[in-house]
């Protein structure tokens, strides 16, 4: 089965024009196929602000009314997405940037209103995403950079958590390929002291989560990044690595950040 890597890459990357243009040239050069996954929400925070739009955040989840909704798309799907192409098209990669509504790739479901209305906000589920469009890109050597922008399959686009969208793409692709996911940020990995980078734990396996958890190991954002994470091993991906995005060229001597195991 051939390999196929999926990584998911966040505001710390993109918001800096040199850590990007760094980090798409590693992205480059990762043999294999691939698909990158990418947010941008700071991006779409600082437009909104100008255009007179206030984010409104519950636990560090964005709300998104039709207005945010608008600015989201524009720069997810536009201008973050677009720029990316652009870039990776300069050094030799055929890419093909996508939104979920494209090729209906992704289709989610509106959020459903409980205690808190998120507005349109989707999530996804075991039938959400379209392995077989995204193979049909793959065979033709077009490399995916899928934004966090999908829709319900009635005309209503969704904004969709890319850490969700990169990880339910990973288990769909996983009975195609021999999937890995990879999700970058700006630490090292999981570290024991989150201040020190010689702290970091190197594998973590399912049956440990919920001890480093007990220890204050894992904590705060972490938690639910590695439930995801691990969730996503339990329906077949074959690994999930956390790790710092400029060090990407340590995956091929498997020696970048934190490797989560069954």
């Amino acid at each position: 089965m051939k390999q196929l890597t999926i990584i998911k890459i966040g505001g710390n990357v993109i918001d800096n024009s040199e850590n990007l243009h760094l980090f798409l040239e590693d992205f480059n050069a990762l043999p294999g196929d691939k698909i990158l996954v990418h947010g941008g929400g700071k991006v779409a925070t600082e437009l909104g602000k100008t255009l007179g739009i206030e984010p409104k955040m519950v636990d560090g989840r964005r709300i998104t009314d039709i207005e945010t909704l608008r600015v989201v798309t524009m720069v997810y799907a536009g201008l973050i997405n677009k720029n990316i192409v652009a870039q990776l098209h300069t050094k030799g990669c055929n890419a093909i940037g996508l939104t979920g509504a494209d090729g209906n790739i992704i289709k989610a479901i509106k959020r459903p209103i409980k205690d808190i209305d998120y507005g349109f906000v989707g999530d996804l589920d075991e039938n959400s995403v379209n392995s077989s469009i995204l193979d049909s890109l793959l065979k033709v050597d077009l490399i995916p950079v899928l934004c966090a922008i999908t829709h319900d399959g009635d005309g209503q686009l969704l904004n969709t958590n890319a850490d969700t969208i990169a990880s339910a793409v990973a288990v769909a692709m996983s009975s195609l390929y021999e999937t890995r996911l990879i999700y970058c940020f700006e630490k090292k990995g999981v570290l024991r002291d989150v201040n020190d980078d010689t702290t970091l734990v190197k594998e973590i396996k399912a049956n440990e989560f919920e001890g480093l958890k007990a220890d204050g190991t894992v904590a705060d954002g972490m938690i639910p990044k590695l439930h995801n994470a691990f969730e996503a091993i339990k329906k077949g991906v074959s690994a999930v690595y956390i790790g710092k995005a400029d060090e990407l060229t340590a995956l091929e001597i498997d020696c970048f950040g934190t490797k989560l195991l069954k």
